[in-house]
């Protein structure tokens, strides 16, 4: 069996745990390749014309996985165990929507649901999926808690290194305040860390950040957010924004969540600069990089002009 993992949405935030558990069980798998033109172009022709941009980008990288693999593997998330807390519908709904897009095709999925207010934990949901894949439990149990210990020390490792950077970088520090699978993703989210680099910057990820202190952090701006994903960030801006220069909130057109939480963010956040950038998936980066060069000037003379007045 070879099961094909689309390189989008989740697996960003996930793909450590993912392929550690497949490598452990000796699943085979294949990963999509990068996002670029002919996968978006693919999402945009099957997805329906409501679906944000990620999820076209999302549909674009399975239609590319159909008749390379023997399932494509699609997770269902819902809730993590907080009763005041869901995730966006997109990623409750993936499954059916993919389903539904290629009946047709009859295409075979391999998934897992995370719902823990119906008590699907995520344990339980990979200890089903591993003995759909032909395992036994203590084979399943042994390869699921050995890729939490890779994901857990990778998510360290990471925030260790932003951390070093946020200490020792003499440079103007910018936190970009992102989905993963957006600023990860390379047709949509490269070209700002690309641009922020040329322009001597360090880019600030939120989505590098100890989860469960983050959303502790999140109520310091709101304690009421529903969206488990977007408090996670919300709860980043707090931890992060005395530490960096300026704030780049990027979303992708037309996500709901996203344009609520930022607009709350604007309105809340009046001690740093901060811009809005929605990814629409229009070909050409020009006005994205004036905008940005515009506001990385504007931070470097407010700065001088602090020095100044020092």
């Amino acid at each position: 069996m070879k099961v094909g993992i689309p390189r989008a949405f989740l697996y960003y935030r996930y793909h450590v745990l993912w392929e550690t558990f497949f490598e452990e069980l000796g699943v085979e798998y294949i990963v999509s390749p990068e996002t670029n033109k002919d996968i978006l172009r693919r999402g945009a022709t099957h997805a329906i014309d409501e679906s944000c941009l990620s999820s076209k980008i999302y549909t674009g990288h399975v239609d590319y996985l159909i008749d390379k693999c023997d399932y494509i593997f699609i997770p269902r998330v819902a809730t993590f165990g907080n009763t005041k807390e869901i995730v966006c519908s997109k990623f409750q709904a993936i499954y059916d929507v993919i389903k539904n897009t290629y009946r047709e095709k009859d295409l075979k999925i391999l998934y897992y649901s995370i719902d823990v207010h119906n008590k699907d934990t995520e344990l339980k949901a990979f200890m089903k999926m591993g003995k759909f894949l032909g395992k036994n439990k203590a084979q399943v149990l042994k390869a699921y808690y050995i890729a939490k210990q890779a994901e857990k020390t990778h998510k360290i490792l990471d925030i260790r290194n932003q951390e070093k950077v946020l200490e020792e970088s003499k440079k103007l520090k910018i936190l970009i305040v992102s989905h993963p699978y957006n600023i990860y993703d390379e047709y949509v989210g490269k070209p700002i860390l690309d641009t922020l680099k040329d322009l001597d910057c360090e880019a600030i990820l939120a989505c590098v950040v100890d989860e469960k202190k983050a959303k502790e952090r999140a109520k310091v701006i709101s304690a009421t957010l529903p969206w488990t994903f977007n408090k996670e960030l919300v709860g980043a801006i707090s931890i992060y924004k005395d530490k960096v220069d300026g704030i780049i909130l990027v979303s992708s057109f037309p996500c709901g969540p996203d344009s609520l939480v930022n607009e709350m963010i604007v309105r809340r956040l009046k001690d740093k600069p901060i811009i809005n950038l929605v990814l629409d998936g229009q070909e050409g980066t020009a006005g994205m990089e004036t905008r940005l060069e515009s506001f990385v000037d504007i931070i470097r003379l407010r700065k001088e002009k602090e020095d100044e007045e020092e």
